[in-house]
C-alpha cells in the first residue's frame, strides 16, 4: 500500500494544447489510474495551412492512456473550448459534462456528426460536484461573453486545483446571477494547490467593463439612427449581446433579422432553454424584409471577424442572395478583431463604406475576458500555492505570471508551460517531468489527420511555383520512345505566351531521353529521375522557378 502511494502520490497536469494560442484548449489531469479532461476546443487555419478547414489537437496521450479517461469536463460553450468533441469522441467515448447551455450547443455540433444517441452528456448545475475516478470536480459560476460559463475546482487527493475557464468579473451581467466570487474564497480558505487562471487580457490594466456598458452605446445608436436600417455584426455565441439588440429593437419599434448559421443555431438553441427572452412577433425571416421599411428593421449577422463565406463578408461583397447594403444602412462591428483577423475586417468596412453605408467600430464592444485586476481579485480569494497562468500566447502568460510576482509569488512557485508538458504536483513541491506527444491534426473537408505536413509542403509548393507534367509514352522491353514526351503545365507561365520555352524544354527532354536509350537505360525510376534533373535545371536557369515537375510513362 506504501508503494502505491508513492507511485501515485502527485498530480499530473498535463496541456494538450490551448497554450502559445487562443484556441485548442484541452487540459489532462491525472492521479493514479484516473484521468479526467478539461475542455476539448479546436483552433482555426494559419495562413499556410492551405485549404486545412479545422484544427484539432492531437490527443495521443489521451488514446494511449484510454481505459484511464474518465470524462470531459467542459468550461463553456465556445468553439476553442468544444469544436473538437465530435472529432475527438469517435476515438474516446466517455461521458461529457457541463452546463446547461453549454451541452445545448455541444449537441447541435454532435447532431451535425451523427453521433448524438452515441455520446453521453450530463447537464451539470453550479455547486454540483462529480465523482470520477480518483477525481471530484465541482462547477462555478463566472461570467464571460456566453451565457453558462464555469470554473471548476478540481478535487483530488493531492489537493485543490480551480481552473478559472474564460472568465471576467462582472457585477451587472445581462442574465443570470454575477461570479460567484463568495465561493471561491470559500475554497481558498480550504486551502488551494494550484490556480490556472485565464490570461488573455493580462496584459489590460484595470478592470473588465461590464456587458451593459454596451447596451448603454446600442441605446444612442438606435436613438440617433431612427431613419436607417440597422446591421449588426457580432459573435454568434454572445447570447447577452444577442439580448441587448432584441431588447433596443422592441424600444425602438423594430423587428429583427437573423442572418448566419451559426448565428440562427444559437439563438434557436438559447431560445429554446430559457437564455433568451424574445417578445412574441419581433422576429421576422429574412424574405420577409422587403415587407418592413427600413426604418423599421435591424439585422444581427455573423461576419464581424471578415471571414469570407460570413453573411457580412457576403453582403459587403454583393454576393448575399437575399440583403443588398444600401447607401444608408448603418453597420455595427460589435466585436474587436482576433490577432490576425484585422486585415480581413478591414477589407469588409472598406467594401461597406464604398457602398455608401456607415460603419460604427467604437465603444460597440466589451471583452469577456479579465483585465489585470480581476485577476488579482481571483488571485487574492483562491489563495493557491501554484500559479499556472492558461489560455493565451506566450506574452499573455508571462504578463500574467509578472502580475503573480507583484501579488508576491515566487518565480519557483509560477509554471508557463508548453502543451505537452507534465507537472507534477502536491503540497510538498512541483516539478516539470516529462513531455508528452501534441500537435495539430488538420481536419480537410471529411479528411481528419491525412493531410500532414508533407502535403501541405506540397501545396504551398503548387501554389508558389505551379506543375509541369510530363507525359510519354515507352515501348514494351526495348524502351523505345512511342509517343511524347509532351508537356502540360498550370500554374508555371501562361503557355500561349511561352511556345518557345515550351519547344525549348521538350528538346531538352528529346535529349534525354536519347541519352537514357543510348544508354539501355529502361528502369523507370531511373528515367523519372533524369527527367526530373534535365528539365529542373533548364527551367531554373530559363525562369529561376522550381515548378513541381511529375513525370508520367505508359507502357505499351
Amino acid at each position: 500500500m506504501k508503494q502505491k502511494k508513492t507511485e501515485h502520490g502527485k498530480l499530473k497536469i498535463i496541456p494538450l494544447g490551448g497554450l502559445e494560442q487562443i484556441g485548442m484548449n484541452i487540459t489532462a489531469f491525472e492521479y493514479g489510474d484516473s484521468i479526467i479532461v478539461v475542455d476539448c476546443g479546436l483552433s482555426f487555419p494559419e495562413d499556410d495551412m492551405l485549404g486545412i478547414d479545422l484544427v484539432i489537437p492531437d490527443i495521443t496521450y489521451l488514446r494511449e492512456h484510454a481505459d484511464k479517461v474518465k470524462g470531459f469536463f467542459i468550461t463553456h460553450g465556445h468553439e476553442d473550448h468544444i469544436g473538437a468533441i465530435p472529432y475527438v469522441l469517435k476515438e474516446l467515448n466517455v461521458p461529457i459534462y457541463a452546463t446547461k447551455l453549454t451541452i445545448g450547443i455541444i449537441d447541435n455540433r454532435l447532431r451535425e456528426h451523427n453521433m448524438l444517441s452515441i455520446v453521453k452528456r450530463k447537464v451539470v448545475k453550479y455547486g454540483q460536484h462529480i465523482n470520477l475516478g480518483n477525481f471530484r470536480v465541482e462547477f462555478i459560476k463566472t461570467n464571460h461573453s456566453i451565457q453558462d460559463a464555469a470554473a471548476l475546482a478540481i478535487y483530488s487527493p493531492a489537493g485543490i486545483v480551480v481552473h478559472t475557464g474564460d472568465f471576467k468579473v462582472d457585477y451587472t451581467p445581462v442574465f443570470g446571477d454575477a461570479i460567484d466570487l463568495a465561493r471561491l474564497g470559500e475554497i481558498g480558505k480550504k486551502g488551494v494547490l494550484a490556480l490556472m487562471c485565464d490570461s488573455t487580457n493580462a496584459e489590460r490594466p484595470g478592470f473588465t467593463m461590464t456587458e451593459r456598458s454596451v447596451g448603454r452605446t446600442f441605446d444612442n445608436i438606435f436613438s440617433e439612427h431612427r431613419n436607417s436600417r440597422i446591421i449588426i455584426a457580432t459573435f454568434a455565441s454572445n447570447v447577452d449581446r444577442v439580448q441587448q439588440i432584441i431588447n433596443f429593437a422592441c424600444k425602438y419599434g423594430r423587428k429583427v433579422v437573423v442572418e448566419g448559421r451559426s448565428m440562427v443555431n444559437i439563438i434557436s438553441t438559447a431560445t429554446e432553454l430559457g437564455y433568451l427572452d424574445i417578445p412574441a412577433h419581433t422576429l421576422i425571416d429574412v424574405e420577409q424584409l422587403k415587407d418592413y421599411p427600413d426604418e423599421q428593421t435591424v439585422l444581427i449577422t455573423t461576419g464581424s471577424q471578415g471571414e469570407s463565406m460570413a453573411a457580412l463578408s457576403r453582403m459587403a461583397s454583393g454576393m448575399h442572395k437575399k440583403i443588398t447594403i444600401k447607401p444608408k444602412d448603418t453597420i455595427i462591428f460589435s466585436s474587436n478583431p482576433i490577432p490576425g483577423n484585422e486585415k480581413a475586417v478591414s477589407n469588409v468596412i472598406n467594401e461597406l463604406f464604398r457602398k455608401g453605408a456607415d460603419v460604427i467600430c467604437q465603444d460597440t464592444h466589451v471583452s469577456g475576458h479579465a483585465c489585470q485586476e480581476d485577476i488579482k481579485l481571483i488571485y487574492s480569494l483562491v489563495r493557491p500555492k501554484y500559479a499556472i497562468p492558461v489560455h493565451g500566447e506566450y506574452r499573455h502568460l508571462m504578463a500574467q505570471a509578472k502580475i503573480a510576482e507583484e501579488l508576491g509569488y515566487n518565480k519557483e512557485n509560477i509554471f508557463i508551460l508548453s502543451s505537452g508538458d507534465v507537472l507534477e504536483l502536491d503540497e510538498n513541491g512541483a516539478d516539470l517531468t516529462g513531455h508528452v506527444q501534441t500537435g495539430n491534426v488538420m481536419v480537410d473537408g471529411l479528411g481528419v489527420g491525412d493531410v500532414g505536413n508533407i502535403v501541405l509542403r506540397d501545396r504551398q509548393h503548387l501554389a508558389e511555383e505551379g506543375i509541369i507534367i510530363v507525359v510519354l509514352t515507352l515501348q514494351a522491353g526495348s524502351g523505345q520512345v512511342l509517343a511524347g514526351p509532351d508537356i502540360v503545365s498550370r500554374g508555371f507561365v501562361y503557355v500561349r505566351g511561352s511556345e518557345s520555352l515550351m519547344d525549348e524544354a521538350k528538346q531538352v527532354l528529346y535529349d534525354t531521353m536519347e541519352q537514357m536509350m543510348d544508354k539501355n537505360i529502361t528502369d523507370w525510376t531511373r528515367i523519372k529521375m533524369e527527367i526530373k534533373e534535365s528539365l529542373g535545371e533548364f527551367v531554373w536557369k530559363e525562369t529561376k522557378r522550381r515548378p513541381m515537375i511529375i513525370p508520367i510513362i505508359m507502357e505499351v
